[in-house]
């Protein structure tokens, strides 16, 4: 019997796919081939492997990557062509190639970033023509993909491309060929609030790119949409994002208070292990493990938070549908509940790190626009618009807890106080201190202005911001040189004495305003310390004769001291006493003395009100002019805030596109 000709080859331990196979093949490093017509046909009829691609794409160092520019031309090109055939299977399997391909290729280190990642995709003379075509297709895709899925992944390719490339010249195409309604129309026919997530965030990272160095066009579209259904479908999906962001603290360290649930939103962007059932309860972290655990939050989803506030500064609708528009369920948040929800968690725990500071600040600067507007600042103060709001309850000291519906312009003052009360340390993030000066004084005006009086817990304001009055004294020798300290000493001030002079407009009852008087007195000698070392004392004799001439913020301070001496000499001075060393004028009195424990003791509540109530026949004080003027958000005073917090939602964007 002759033996066959067939040998049996040793069955391997695993089987390589085609694939990766193909991979290897073309991002060989010697002998590089062009790969033939059959050789694309079956690239691209293949699924794609997308870890294997970005394991052998990351390892090659920026300097192997430009020495196989002729291999990575020709995947670009050839994958563009594919993504816009409109043959299935080959268009997506050429848009994910395309989305893992950029992203890795984008991420590395080169010596000239723009001149350099040109070379890779392909050349300084094809550039105009290929990366023109690129966007072309994506934008057809975009707007007129056969299915919903393949759309998306044209979404996340572009993505891919604006992240990994912010720093180069390569997103100006994406100017000059306007994605917007293309964008919008995806938008429009979305099916649930969660699918608005990707176009949103793309929005906000085109709208960002040099548009303080040039006119860009995303910034004009967001100015002139009006569509108030794709609108309402984007402010559902922000609220939907938020929830789901807040969620991952929460998921940390359970802070719930009675009538909320974990499980009341949908989703856990990227915390997925972390959702009820997944995790042991009656195991919580411990303390180190929590700290690296929030340490690592919020989830790289935050970045539609720049887009969210992209759309608050440019367009007044948008704003206003962010504040009114409802649940959908009895057992959901409203949209903008989300939002604050989070904001109130971010601003909490904006100490941990860089990043979240600027998360943090953007929720404040999309909060002091609104603000600002005066349709839209009713709506936040209006009694006929209450929300449910749960807010961040996971350090100490905690505020009172507000069960149920409430106005929504006190549970903004909930988050900026625990905002000012857990960021407290030497190295102040001034910023975040003077944008939450500013949002309670724009919210303080409007209540006086309009004589709306709200219930809420006003000696937790009243003691915070003379807790931070008495912080910035201390630390005076820390805070100093800080270039923007002068800002949020001086709108501290006016903020406090415009509560002296109008407090009556807007508190609801005279316990509230006294006990703001009785809390200067306790802080008279800080004030009068705090007037001292931030040189807020006026300059001359004649400035002191004259305080028209002053500073409005001396002027200020001035009040806040003779508010302090007049009920200081009421209550613990004898008559006499009063009469001879009390002047009750603005900036004629020396520092009160401490408050007489003794003497503190034997003064009742009750007997405290009625002789601060008796004190107001005598107090003469001129509080100076303008306290309740401020001046309007303009987002060029803001340009280096703004352009890190865009770094930041940039590089969140690229992360989340490299680990689909």
């Amino acid at each position: 019997m002759e033996a066959s000709p067939l040998t049996q080859q040793t069955r391997p331990e695993t089987f390589k796919p085609k694939i990766v196979q193909l991979y290897e093949n073309l991002f060989q490093t010697s002998d590089y081939p062009d790969p033939t017509e059959g050789f694309w046909r079956e690239f691209f009829l293949l699924p794609p492997d997308p870890g294997k691609l970005s394991s052998i794409l990351d390892q090659l160092s920026p300097d192997d990557t430009l020495n196989l520019q002729a291999q990575t031309q020709h995947l670009f090109t050839r994958a563009i062509k594919e993504a816009g055939s409109g043959a299935s299977p080959t268009d997506s399997y050429a848009l994910d190639t395309l989305t893992v391909f950029l992203a890795s290729i984008l991420k590395k280190k080169y010596t000239n970033p723009s001149s350099d990642v040109i070379t890779v995709l392909a050349g300084l003379d094809e550039v105009d023509r290929v990366t023109s075509d690129f966007v072309a297709v994506l934008d057809g895709v975009i707007r007129n993909g056969k299915t919903f899925d393949l759309r998306l992944k044209a979404i996340k390719t572009a993505t891919a491309m604006t992240s990994g490339a912010y720093k180069t010249s390569l997103v100006s195409y994406f100017t000059h060929r306007d994605l917007f309604p293309s964008l919008m129309k995806f938008v429009h026919e979305s099916d649930t609030p969660i699918q608005v997530y990707e176009p949103f965030v793309l929005l906000g990272i085109l709208a960002n790119y040099n548009k303080f160095e040039f006119q860009n066009p995303y910034q004009l579209r967001l100015d002139d949409f009006v569509n108030e259904a794709s609108i309402q479908k984007i402010v559902r999906g922000v609220g939907l994002s938020c929830g789901a962001l807040r969620n991952g603290y929460v998921a940390v360290q359970d802070d719930i208070p009675e009538g909320w649930t974990l499980a009341s939103t949908l989703i856990f962007f990227g915390l997925r292990a972390l959702a009820p059932g997944a995790r042991d309860r009656a195991n919580p972290p411990t303390a180190e493990e929590a700290k690296e655990m929030f340490s690592a939050l919020p989830a790289q989803e935050a970045a539609i938070l720049l887009a969210t506030y992209d759309f608050t500064n440019a367009n007044k609708l948008f704003g206003y549908h962010l504040i009114n528009l409802g649940p959908e369920k009895s057992n959901e948040e409203a949209p903008f509940s989300s939002f604050l929800s989070l904001a109130s968690y971010l601003l909490q725990h904006a100490y941990r790190s860089l990043r979240v500071s600027h998360y943090a600040e953007l929720s404040l600067f999309t909060l002091r626009i609104l603000a600002e507007d005066p349709t839209l600042c009713k709506q936040l103060c209006s009694e006929d618009l209450k929300r449910k709001v749960r807010l961040c309850r996971q350090r100490q000291p905690h505020l009172p807890l507000v069960n149920g519906e409430r106005v929504l312009a006190t549970a903004i003052f909930d988050i900026v106080i625990d905002s000012i009360t857990h960021n407290l340390r030497r190295r102040l993030d001034v910023n975040l201190y003077s944008h939450s000066v500013a949002i309670l004084l724009r919210l303080l005006t409007y209540l006086s202005l309009n004589k709306i009086r709200l219930t809420y817990h006003w000696s937790e304001l009243w003691r915070t911001l003379l807790s931070l009055m008495r912080f910035l004294t201390t630390y005076v020798s820390d805070l100093s040189n800080n270039p923007h300290i002068n800002t949020l000493t001086n709108s501290l001030v006016d903020l406090i004495a415009f509560c002296v002079s109008a407090g009556d407009s807007f508190l609801p009852d005279p316990s509230s305003y006294d006990d703001l008087f009785y809390k200067l007195v306790e802080t008279g000698p800080i004030i009068v310390k705090f007037r001292d070392v931030y040189n807020l004392a006026p300059s001359s004799k004649s400035d002191t004769m004259h305080p028209s001439n002053k500073d409005k913020h001396v002027a200020a301070i001035d009040t806040l001291i003779a508010v302090s001496n007049h009920f200081h000499a009421l209550l613990f001075h004898d008559d006499k006493e009063k009469d001879k060393n009390v002047d009750p004028r603005p900036g004629t009195s020396d520092s009160p003395a401490p408050l007489p424990a003794s003497r503190k003791k034997n003064l009742s509540p009750k007997e405290v009100h009625r002789m601060i109530k008796q004190g107001y026949d005598t107090l003469s004080i001129q509080p100076p002019d303008g306290l309740h003027a401020w001046t309007r958000w303009r987002e060029s005073d803001w340009k280096t805030e703004l352009k890190r917090s865009a770094r930041f939602a940039v590089e969140d964007a690229r992360l989340l596109v490299a680990n689909v």
